[in-house]
């Protein structure tokens, strides 16, 4: 079997592995990470977080310059990082493959044009012949 047949039949071994927890987990994770209801969850939380230091002065447990957040913020991208780059590697990997998969079908669609054109041509002489 030629690499473009088996292509385009999508025998890669990419498409038919198994992911393992972790990496289901990164593609979720990730996911969520780059939704804008992450977004809103963060920019309420830090809201709240910085409302309540400063409206009330009883329960205020980080005060300026909120040295407690910005640890909070830095633990949550130090976390984040490496998942996203995991999940971005992965489908880097399947996109490369798809590009590959999608440059075999363009090249057997061009043979098969090529094949089609010869045929037309071998028509038009045996019409001109006529």
């Amino acid at each position: 079997m030629k690499k473009e047949e088996k292509l385009l039949h999508i025998d890669h071994p990419i498409f038919k592995a198994k992911r393992t927890i972790a990496q289901k987990a990164a593609d979720i994770f990730s996911k969520f990470a780059g939704s804008w209801i992450f977004i809103m969850i963060v920019v309420a939380i830090i809201t709240s977080w910085i409302l309540i230091n400063e409206i009330s002065k009883n329960i205020s447990f980080d005060p300026k310059p909120y040295i407690m957040l910005n640890l909070v913020l830095n633990i949550i991208t130090l976390i984040l990082s490496p998942i996203i780059l995991m999940s971005q590697n992965r489908q880097t990997q399947r996109d490369r493959i798809g590009a590959e998969y999608d440059y075999a079908v363009n090249k057997k669609a061009e043979q098969e044009i090529r094949e089609i054109k010869k045929d037309v041509q071998l028509i038009k002489r045996i019409i001109e012949k006529k």
